[in-house]
């Protein structure tokens, strides 16, 4: 169990701010300590966590200051407030998150979910581009994916998906063609490895062979892809990967404040 003195903290805070220019507030060490507990599988996916009274206690400070490093991480989807039961894990088992990483929406307003189609799933060595995205050793293992996304009838999104291959060992093509729900849902309950944040860069391109075939397009067609990093705890990159997008009927959303 992680113990925190806030006493001593508050000793040598002064000294700390003089000499130190990564000094951080006080919750910030105490969500720092919270998210090593997360990590540590100390409170799982879905579970309830210690009252702010029991976490002041266990760290030796205010009520407030646990108030605060959890407010951070609600607003970071670390973890969920839900009024009068408590605050809990957040985790890619709740219907309302399944579709937060995915922006796509149709011209027409149909609320139809997509339907993942995983295609491939084989163990490559990492090239240079991937394994500076994910910071690996260039030809260390990567789980490479590829899968489609359909709307109702359509190919729509082509993934092509890097995994850091010690994170996910025993993936196959199997088990995801058995996700019932999103595909970070199995990356989070059969291999303890949970999206908190992403970074997307989006372009216009050309569609080439393998994403015209996949997607019913002609080559040349224009697409916009989505390069999106995923990171776990500790803001680590576990998963780039390349989406290309159809928007002949869908519009990319993102809604900003």
């Amino acid at each position: 169990m992680l113990k925190f003195n806030a006493m001593n903290r508050d000793n040598n805070r002064s000294a700390g701010r003089a000499t130190s220019p990564t000094f951080s507030p006080l919750y910030r060490q105490i969500k720092d300590f919270m998210i090593r507990s997360l990590e540590a599988g100390e409170w799982g996916p879905g579970d309830a966590i210690p009252s702010e009274g029991e976490l002041a206690i266990r760290f030796n400070v205010s009520q407030g200051t646990v108030r605060k490093a959890i407010d951070e991480m609600a607003t970071e989807n670390m973890l969920v407030r839900r009024q009068g039961k408590g605050t809990f894990v957040a985790t890619h088992n709740d219907p309302r998150l399944f579709y937060r990483f995915l922006r796509l929406v149709p011209d027409d307003g149909d609320d139809t979910p997509a339907v993942s189609e995983p295609v491939s799933c084989e163990l490559v060595p990492a090239s240079p581009e991937v394994a500076a995205v994910l910071g690996l050793a260039v030809g260390a293992p990567v789980v490479f994916v590829e899968r489609l996304l359909r709307f109702g009838q359509r190919s729509v999104v082509f993934d092509q998906i890097y995994l850091v291959g010690d994170l996910f060992q025993g993936l196959t093509l199997e088990k995801l063609r058995n996700v019932e729900k999103s595909i970070y849902s199995l990356f989070e309950s059969e291999f303890g490895v949970r999206m908190i944040s992403a970074e997307e860069h989006l372009r216009a391109v050309a569609a080439d062979e393998r994403s015209s075939g996949m997607l019913g397009v002609a080559v040349g067609e224009p697409l916009l892809l989505v390069e999106r990093t995923a990171r776990s705890y500790g803001n680590k990159p576990v998963e780039w990967r390349r989406g290309f997008y159809c928007t002949a009927n869908h519009y990319y959303r993102n809604e900003l404040g």
